[in-house]
């Protein structure tokens, strides 16, 4: 098996993987640093820190990690608002740091407690109103870079509100730099998957700015000073951020965001890397390899971020397959950093807006929105509804009521068919096409001196006005109602009261309760309080037909 699987087992596929794979993440980590005020390099610290540690230490073996959009957008708005109450970068800094450390230790405990099987429950409505949401953000928020100058504060709303000043600040030098960028990617896709796309247009339209456009025409991303060059800053002074607890509270909430947000990104891209590779990830273990990677990348100034789709899909398909891949992608981005940080320094802000669109482009779920016609259209209303509190509210908020609406929609659903099964199938006289098999004995011995109530699916707190409904629709005649519960594998606390308040019920009018088929979650909710034996004692709880025929022959004789 080690020889199979091992770190060094597939070095030549890893190399090739690792290396395509880094030099994709290159303008990716260039531009999403740039959309802070902490600058591209802070992108590159990210993507080193985060790309060799979740590597090394994630669940996925074919995973590149690095700075993702979603990681980018409220990080951008964290350090803003930092900097906005500090008075300066330099100041905030122990703030920013400590929000980013925070996160990772936020993801460690999250894998340490297991969590992370969890992220198959999230309703492909939530995932796919949130990931087309977060396109639409990077692409509005391109739009000022696009044209040539600096974005405006407050996120894709601050853009939308300053559009009208597009004519007066349009730089056409910019302009037809994004478009050529955004040209060259999407041409060099179609013609050829070999090479990454986004680092010839990088490559190639930077090389012409730099020798065919004076600076002064284009604004570039040394533009505001020049690129640190050299290994970053151990930050040991983010203590000071913990001063007082409504500044902690403050800290956590970010980094709860951020953290969650990894959590979902990361995950969601093991699960295409498993579809790739017919491999199998370790949810727990990516959390715990994330948060590590994202505390080293904090403790350095680097950006936060996860596992990202495209350059995990690029490494596998370069021959990327063990976790020596991840290793090289970061260890090249270090070697960068170190040796062309001032090269890199002339890259246009243009390019890297060109580049962006085409990633938020390709981040929208075109699929989910080609089958809006054909899904139930409480999912399609979901979908625009995760969107639009994307795009102008909150990321953390989206989810949210996303996974609320999800939950409500559901329990609706579910209560209305296990509701309409109880109505055809309760209270039966014992006509014979409305007995099921197992019953037929009793139809022929007892008759109508007998009614059942067949349950089917779980009792809980979304049916239970159903359920009552239901027992109030008996005939007054009963005197022996046996409810029927084999196919009932949950209660909760709703359902559970639901239940005694209907044997309550059933009892002050004379009628005789027995159960039939109760399971063990269901059992262990009665006994708990109560239920049985109080209410219902054990010999009134039967797990096969003839019991309950031999003992109601002794009652009703």
């Amino acid at each position: 098996m080690s020889n199979k699987s091992g770190f060094f087992s597939n070095v030549k596929g890893d190399l090739f993987g690792g290396i395509t794979a880094g030099v994709v993440a290159l303008p990716l980590a260039l531009a999403f640093g740039e959309q802070t005020e902490l600058g591209a390099v802070a992108g590159l610290y990210g993507a080193i820190a985060l790309g060799v540690v979740a590597a090394l230490l994630g669940g996925t073996k074919t995973q590149i990690s690095g700075p993702t959009a979603p990681m980018t957008v409220v990080a951008a708005v964290m350090i803003m608002e930092a900097i906005q109450e500090a008075g300066s970068l330099e100041t905030a800094m122990p703030f920013i740091v400590a929000t980013f450390i925070l996160t990772g230790i936020i993801q460690v405990i999250l894998g340490l407690l297991k969590l992370g099987k969890y992220i198959k429950y999230i309703p492909y409505p939530v995932v796919s109103g949130f990931m087309s949401g977060i396109g639409v953000i990077i692409v509005i928020t391109q739009i000022f870079p696009f044209i040539g100058v600096e974005s405006p504060s407050g996120g894709a709303f601050g853009t939308l509100s300053n559009i009208h000043r597009i004519p007066e600040l349009i730089n056409f030098y910019s302009v037809a730099t994004a478009l050529i960028t955004i040209a060259i990617i999407y041409t060099v896709s179609l013609v050829t998957k070999k090479l990454p796309a986004t680092l010839v247009a990088l490559l190639a339209i930077s090389l012409v700015v730099y020798f065919f456009i004076p600076d002064n025409l284009i604004l570039k991303i040394n533009s505001n000073g020049p690129i640190p060059t050299g290994l970053p800053n151990i930050h040991f002074d983010f203590f000071k951020a913990f001063a007082s607890w409504s500044v902690f509270l403050r800290i956590f909430e970010y980094a709860f965001t951020l953290a969650a947000l990894g959590a979902i990104d990361s995950l969601l891209t093991s699960v295409v890397a498993d579809n790739i590779t017919k491999t199998k990830h370790n949810s727990n273990r990516e959390l715990i390899g994330q948060g590590m990677g994202n505390l080293c990348a904090g403790i350095i100034g680097g950006l936060p971020g996860a596992g990202a789709t495209m350059r995990t899909v690029i490494n596998i398909n370069s021959g990327g397959k063990t976790r020596f891949s991840g290793v090289i992608a970061g260890l090249l981005l270090a070697g960068i950093l170190l040796g062309l940080g001032q090269l890199v320094g002339h890259i246009p802000n243009a390019v890297l807006a060109g580049i962006l669109v085409t990633v938020g482009i390709g981040i929208i779920d075109y699929k989910g929105m080609k089958h809006l016609k054909s899904i139930p259209l409480s999912d399609a209303v979901i979908m625009f509804i995760v969107l639009g509190l994307t795009v102008f509210v909150d990321l953390l908020v989206a989810v949210s009521v996303g996974m609320v609406l999800a939950v409500f929609v559901f329990m609706k659903k579910t209560a209305d068919i296990v509701e309409g099964s109880s109505r055809m199938q309760s209270l039966k006289d014992f006509r014979d096409e409305e007995v099921w098999e197992d019953e037929k004995g009793l139809v022929k011995h007892l008759g109508n001196k007998v009614y059942i109530k067949h349950i089917e699916g779980p009792l809980f707190f979304g049916m239970v006005s159903g359920f009552r409904n239901m027992i109030k629709t008996g005939p007054s005649s009963i005197k022996t109602v046996i409810i029927r519960m084999d196919k009932v594998p949950y209660v909760d606390q709703s359902g559970l009261y639901a239940l005694e308040d209907a044997v309550l019920e059933l009892r002050q009018k004379n009628i005789k309760v027995l159960l039939w088929g109760v399971r063990k979650q269901p059992k262990a909710m009665f006994e708990k309080i109560d239920i049985i034996p109080d209410l219902i004692s054990y010999n009134e709880c039967f797990h096969v037909a003839s019991q309950i025929e031999s003992y109601l022959e002794k009652e009703l004789a």
